[in-house]
């Protein structure tokens, strides 16, 4: 499950500390949401369902200090924030959500005390915002089971929640909804209602889950969340979780959605990490502005209820890093920022490394030896190419690869991006020593 400078209005932009691409100065015209990977944080990998709002807010801050610099504009309030008893990362089996007399979702006041009298998260948005961040919500498909049993009526129609619920459309890992039958009257009210409601909030974000799997059966969901976020005039980027959305349906989803998970969870394991290779090099052609291959959040720093820190190491770290970037899948930082020290500050806000993900173009992965993986692209000059190198051994080992088998002609002078020094001239091909689990970043200049 689950920064500041825009190219756009209504765009979720690059930030000042990134340069854009030809290609996305092209394409940010006013109605493309995400020209370019968004960026942020969200609060499930440290806080589970139990944020509060002054949690939530001293978090604010701290990200607006550290991060948004380098272009980390989106906040994200995830999973039951509407939930008063909510408080790990279980769900209750009989939850009583927080609602207005339409099932509609509402923050739990004794959480979100300035939510009361009808306010909702409009206080926190203002505050949020007032600090140059985009502000960003966490939302299940369907309407709650809650508002079913009441029989709650649906702003603006003579239907009810029991008109327009599929009770069949069910989350396997979470009892807070039911699905909505698309095919009812009053079901896209419903949706348009929901919707209309967090605009007046002022969210910029949701990030919507239990839209991905079965994704057929959970399109029209999809397409209704797209049309309810049209009819309400305020850009709001939508993020579909969970995956894995299927690849036949890359078009679909790029038509309805700025970014959507192409996996479940991820957390700070190696196996994890290890599996996205393939998923992200699948996605790869997929990938557009305004369309964007979500990896999923980055679990690093102190993580899980302040109960421990990253499992993965400093190299591990990096490569997560350096992967996410050569792709270009969206940056959301996941750790607990209040804990936030120099190593992953200094990881999360490379800004030579952040260009990659932001302004990079004909980003491609390479197929050369069992046990590595080799990732090009252009850089925003259009000249310099980058060069990500991966070994996914136990072993520290010599990798990289022939100029003219990742098609590229020889001699090129290449600077390590991480470490932000020259490591010098080429001739016709290019190799370094790569920790176990590690990577390297380059940037290459043609010699002479």
């Amino acid at each position: 499950m689950h920064r500041r400078d825009f190219l756009a209005t209504t765009a979720l932009g690059i930030g000042a500390a990134t340069a854009p691409s030809a290609l996305a100065k092209q394409s940010a015209a006013p109605e493309l949401l995400a020209p370019t990977p968004p960026m942020g944080w969200n609060s499930w990998n440290s806080f589970a369902t139990t944020i509060t709002q002054d949690q939530a807010l001293e978090t604010a801050t701290i990200m607006a200090e550290k991060l948004l610099p380098a272009g980390y504009d989106v906040f994200t309030i995830d999973i039951q924030w509407y939930e008063p008893e909510a408080s790990s990362y279980t769900y209750n089996s009989a939850p009583k959500p927080e609602m207005d007399g339409y099932g509609r979702l509402l923050p739990a006041p004794n959480r979100f005390p300035s939510s009361a009298g009808g306010k909702g998260f409009a206080p926190i948005a203002e505050q949020v915002h007032a600090l140059g961040l985009k502000f960003g919500i966490h939302l299940m498909r369907g309407i709650p089971r809650l508002a079913v049993e009441r029989d709650l009526p649906v702003l603006g129609t003579r239907y009810t929640a029991r008109d327009i619920a599929d009770t069949s459309s069910i989350c396997p890992w979470n009892p807070d909804m039911y699905g909505v039958d698309m095919r009812k009257p009053g079901a896209q009210a419903y949706y348009d209602s929901v919707f209309a409601l967090y605009a007046s909030w002022g969210v910029d974000f949701v990030k919507m889950d239990d839209m991905s799997r079965p994704y057929d059966a959970h399109a029209p969901e999809i397409e209704a969340a797209h049309h309810a976020i049209a009819a309400t005039g305020r850009p709001i980027a939508l993020s579909l979780s969970p995956g894995e959305t299927p690849v036949p349906r890359a078009d679909h989803v790029a038509r309805y959605a700025q970014m959507w998970r192409i996996s479940d969870d991820f957390w700070d394991s190696w196996d994890l990490l290890a599996a996205q290779f393939t998923r992200l090099e699948n996605w790869n052609a997929h990938r557009r502005p305004g369309g964007w291959p979500d990896a999923d959040m980055l679990p690093l720093g102190r993580l899980a209820l302040g109960d421990r820190d990253t499992n993965f190491t400093p190299d591990e770290q990096r490569t997560v890093m350096t992967l996410w970037s050569i792709a270009r899948s969206p940056l959301i930082m996941g750790g607990d920022l209040r804990y936030l020290d120099a190593a992953t500050l200094a990881l999360l806000t490379n800004r030579e490394v952040l260009a990659v993900n932001q302004a990079s173009t004909d980003n491609r992965p390479h197929f050369i030896a069992d046990g590595m993986r080799l990732w090009t692209a252009r850089a925003a000059d259009g000249r310099d190419r980058y060069l990500a190198l991966f070994n996914l051994t136990d072993e520290a080992q010599t990798i990289g690869a022939r100029f003219d088998l990742i098609g590229l002609p020889q001699g090129w002078r290449a600077r390590d991006l991480w470490r932000g020094a020259d490591v010098g001239a080429f001739g016709d091909r290019f190799e370094q020593r790569i920790a176990a689990h590690g990577a390297g970043l380059y940037r290459l200049t043609r010699a002479g």
